[in-house]
């Protein structure tokens, strides 16, 4: 199944970069009649100075500039010098100059999806993200409420549409909570939380199953809304051949560590209310790290000194999600990950995304496991992950 998915899905010649595909306007997908195709993880880039123009004037000297490049590229950075590597923007500059990339198109961007039969999406941030290991803490905090309230106005102008992900203060339990007020007062409903946690403002390392967060862990699950991990955070090393691609391998299967924080941590014993979503890392990964995680649990657990309340397997299948866009093999494991788990997406406008042959994707999908049981991986369970 995976060599036959493999050969009309991972093309040898590749897909080409997305500013140079068509969108796939026909083509059918075997779903079912009435579905409402949702993509559970696109992105949007940001080009608008927001930060100079909405920060008080006696911070404006330390705005972090958002601008576009003579590649069509959104950087953010300070002094005309971006914080985003250039191997990564020369990759990045392939999708970059796709339009519908762009907060500032949005109707080039609902194009696409209308095109490729999308209904809604997910949207998470692109360069934007640089800011969440930017050392002034303060400053942080302004620029995520700031981009949240553009963000959220966004998304209003395609409502029912584009859920745009917001950015919350993970670092002081006041601040998470009056920043998830914000978010649920815009209408945004779900944030993402780094996998890497960086400091408090003392300069002390966060640790996110640590006793100093349960105060934070507490506001995030009295407000309802769930948390999202995204993979992408670190780019290796700029000078090796290929760096980008040899950083996105070990990328996809990122989540171990905090999916261990979760379960072994005590985290989702202490808040039983959390909902997690992973996001771009596929679904394949699930299958290898419960059964570690289940070998581990049962070969250690007299060594514990917090007794975890469940088996692994628990943990994944009360209180967690995780999305793609190509998975054969996941797919062929679907029974063990759990159809009501697994969320499709497109990751437009990334080189990964499935833009240009979007309905051979879903297609695949119905292939694989059903056209009932699809309708719940494209588009029933991130409604319920959203709480929509």
């Amino acid at each position: 199944m995976f060599d036959e998915a493999r050969s009309e899905l991972f093309p040898a010649e590749g897909h080409g970069a997305p500013n140079e595909r068509q969108p796939q306007r026909d083509g059918e997908t075997g779903l079912p009649a009435g579905t409402v195709v949702f993509s559970a993880d696109d992105h949007v880039s940001v080009s608008e100075d927001i930060f100079y123009n909405k920060l008080p004037a006696e911070l404006k000297d330390h705005a972090p500039r958002l601008w576009r490049d003579e590649n069509g590229v959104c950087q953010i950075g300070m002094g005309g010098k971006s914080f985003l590597p250039d191997g990564f923007t020369r990759v990045v500059a392939h999708f970059e100059r796709l339009p519908g990339c762009s907060a500032e198109n949005l109707d080039a961007r609902l194009a696409d999806m209308d095109a490729e039969g999308v209904s809604k999406a997910l949207v998470f941030p692109n360069a934007v993200l640089a800011l969440l290991a930017h050392p002034d803490h303060q400053l942080r905090d302004l620029c995520f409420r700031i981009y949240n309230e553009y963000i959220a106005q966004w998304q209003a102008r395609a409502p029912g549409r584009i859920y745009a992900v917001g950015l919350i203060n993970w670092w002081d339990p006041a601040g998470t909570r009056s920043s998830l007020a914000e978010l649920k007062s815009l209408g945004l409903k779900t944030f993402l939380l780094p996998l890497n946690a960086f400091t408090f403002p003392t300069g002390e390392k966060i640790d996110y199953a640590g006793k100093a967060m349960t105060p934070v862990w507490e506001e995030i699950e009295a407000s309802g809304i769930p948390v999202s991990h995204h993979i992408g955070e670190g780019q290796g090393n700029q000078d090796e051949n290929n760096s980008i691609a040899t950083a996105m391998l070990p990328m996809v299967h990122s989540f171990r560590d905090m999916f261990a924080k979760y379960i072994y941590g005590g985290i989702l014993d202490r808040h039983p209310g959390l909902r997690v979503g992973w996001f771009e890392g596929g679904i394949n990964w699930v299958v290898s790290t419960l059964q570690d995680a289940t070998h581990i649990h049962a070969s250690i657990k007299h060594t514990y000194n917090w007794n975890v309340k469940h088996a692994p397997e628990y943990y994944w299948r009360n209180h967690m999600y995780s999305s793609f866009m190509l998975d054969p093999l996941g797919l062929e494991m679907i029974d063990r990950i759990g159809v009501d788990r697994a969320m499709w997406s497109t990751d437009y406008p990334h080189n990964e995304s499935t833009f240009g042959y979007t309905r051979s994707s879903l297609k695949s999908v119905v292939d694989a496991v059903g056209p009932e049981r699809a309708r719940r991986i494209v588009s029933e369970n991130i409604v319920r992950y959203l709480d929509l």
